[in-house]
């Protein structure tokens, strides 16, 4: 399996800023709309890149990134020193991955939608945000095999139905994140997150 990511990007102070839940539906907004286009430009910018299910919520934003002909985890071209284990020379630079991993997508990801972002508070008269648009982090996990995969996507296409439960909801009065278990929780590079559906 390629390597396959779940990946949550939260709006700072979780402001509510790219649309609402109506009847158990996301209705996007026009800020919304351009969060959803610039995810669908992932593969341009990122040839390797598949995306695969996602949903832009009120304040924050699920998807499943794929990254094709990289397994999950530590890429094993990586090399503490510059010459290879083999006695050669590693052409590549010392400590980079093969392929663009998951930090510099969603960095590229970040810059083109607050810039975008800003263009439509300039533009469009979208409500400003306070300082900056999203979190200083983003929770991700690997997704390792087609159950985990079948799963995320059925708690993506059900996130807007959970709304009202959700811990991102600021009107519940609560900060964290509630995500799709696995074996009672998941280890993210951020913190680790306990969970259930």
């Amino acid at each position: 399996m390629a390597g396959a990511y779940f990946v949550t990007i939260c709006v700072q102070n979780r402001e509510c800023l790219f649309g609402d839940i109506v009847d158990g539906q996301m209705v996007l907004n026009e800020a919304g709309r351009m969060i959803e286009k610039w995810y669908h430009e992932l593969p341009n910018k990122f040839p390797h890149v598949n995306c695969d299910q996602y949903i832009v919520m009120p304040n924050h934003f699920h998807a499943i990134i794929q990254i094709t002909g990289t397994p999950v985890g530590a890429d094993p071209r990586v090399c503490p020193r510059g010459d290879d284990p083999e006695g050669g020379i590693n052409t590549q630079p010392q400590g980079e991955h093969a392929g663009s991993p998951l930090p510099t997508i969603v960095l590229w990801f970040k810059t083109m939608t607050t810039n975008a972002y800003i263009h439509g508070v300039k533009q469009n008269h979208w409500r400003p945000f306070p300082g900056k648009l999203w979190q200083r982090n983003y929770f991700e996990r690997i997704i390792r095999n087609e159950i985990e995969l079948n799963r995320v996507r059925e708690y993506i296409v059900n996130n807007p139905v959970r709304w009202p439960d959700d811990k991102e909801n600021d009107e519940n009065g609560f900060a964290g994140a509630k995500y799709p278990a696995n074996d009672g929780g998941i280890n993210t590079r951020k913190k680790t997150l306990n969970f259930f559906i």
